[in-house]
């Protein structure tokens, strides 16, 4: 009941608020703005597992049924000393992705300005970690590589932010756990986002995050460290995005508990603009993780214990009918070790996966 009336109240009387600013009873230059986002699929997968979600479940989550994504609407204030903002969010990314107790909130923090260039934030954050973007709306694709799926999508802690240039902007933070909301233990960790803008044309940028996120009660420490590199250009038509990954964590050998495991991903992608509006894509990637600290140790065909290894190729076509809009047709395949067929296609247990999903959405203001 708490949730309907706080969405009432965003979806009725926040929005008469801010489109007050344009009537004949202006407010003087106060800095609110309401914003929304709706994502609706169709998608198909050949993997007959996923009896509710398919594996890696985050965008379009289901097979042969259409579904919502996502319908979110975010409140933000943005003043000279102090910020804030709310986005709250339902469908089938927060209900496939999302923290339990906090299902229908997807992040709120305030802040406010120490010095010029200084801000301190504080409540639940999206993740600072990685290179895609969890929404369809922030990438050339809809669907998010498998090494995106194994990052943290949302944080809660401290954020210091500090932009010396305008091309420059560096967080900090100090967190509760690994892409989760509430503690799991005594222990806090810390993250980093460095960003420098290109020009006009793209940026480049470095994340990172360090934690022991064992739970309480595990006699051995199991400090992750997580590093992510990214890169963001465009050439004309031509936008590119490239990143990858490396992690570490200790205590977490399969057959030698008393050595670190180590994991790689990466993702590259493309997309380019055929003609006004219409525009093809692709994305290659893979994730190797053969101690399965990130993704789950499973008993393999070969009767070996192992983590999930695996590489994957994504293609579509966009239009957008207005800037604001899109719809894209996709396919994509999963290809796993050839002894990890985790899949079921025909009744048959199989190491690939093929998808295809079309996606339409809109932001509006």
């Amino acid at each position: 009941m708490t949730k309907k009336i706080t969405l009432y109240f965003l979806i009725v009387f926040l929005p008469s608020f801010s489109f007050s600013q344009h009537d004949s009873l202006k407010l003087k230059n106060i800095p609110v703005s309401i914003t929304g986002y709706v994502d609706a699929y169709y998608a198909y997968y050949t993997d007959s597992l996923g009896s509710n979600y398919q594996k890696f479940p985050s965008v379009s989550p289901r097979s042969n049924q259409f579904g919502l994504n996502t319908a979110q609407i975010t409140a933000s204030y943005d003043g000279e000393k102090v910020r804030g903002m709310a986005t709250l969010h339902f469908g089938d990314i927060p209900g496939s992705t999302w923290s339990a107790n906090y299902k229908g909130l997807m992040e709120a923090h305030a802040g406010v300005r120490i010095f010029k260039k200084l801000w301190i934030d504080a409540g639940f954050f999206r993740t600072h970690f990685g290179t895609e973007g969890l929404l369809p709306k922030e990438n050339f694709t809809s669907s998010v590589s498998v090494c995106t799926y194994y990052e943290p999508y949302y944080e809660s802690g401290v954020r210091l932010n500090y932009t010396p240039t305008d091309r420059l902007a560096i967080n900090i933070y100090v967190l509760n756990a690994y892409g989760v909301y509430e503690d799991n233990n005594d222990k806090k960790s810390l993250g980093m986002a460095i960003t420098y803008a290109l020009g006009e044309n793209g940026n480049i940028g470095y994340t990172n995050y360090i934690g022991d996120d064992a739970p309480k009660g595990d006699t051995l420490s199991r400090t992750r460290i997580l590093q992510n590199l990214f890169f963001n250009y465009q050439i004309k038509k031509l936008k590119i995005q490239i990143g990858g990954d490396y992690g570490i964590q200790q205590h977490s050998a399969i057959n030698d508990p008393k050595k670190s495991a180590a994991m790689y991903s990466g993702v590259a992608s493309l997309k380019y603009e055929l003609v006004n509006r219409f525009s093809i894509y692709g994305r290659g990637e893979v994730f190797n993780d053969p101690q399965g600290f990130m993704s789950g140790v499973i008993l393999d065909k070969k009767q070996m214990y192992t983590g999930y290894k695996l590489w994957g190729a994504t293609f579509g076509l966009e239009y957008k009918p207005t800037d604001n809009t899109y719809i894209r047709l996709e396919g994509r395949q999963l290809q796993m070790d050839k002894d990890q067929e985790i899949f079921r296609w025909n009744n048959t247990n199989t190491a690939v996966r093929y998808e295809a999903m079309i996606n339409m959405g809109i932001t509006f203001q």
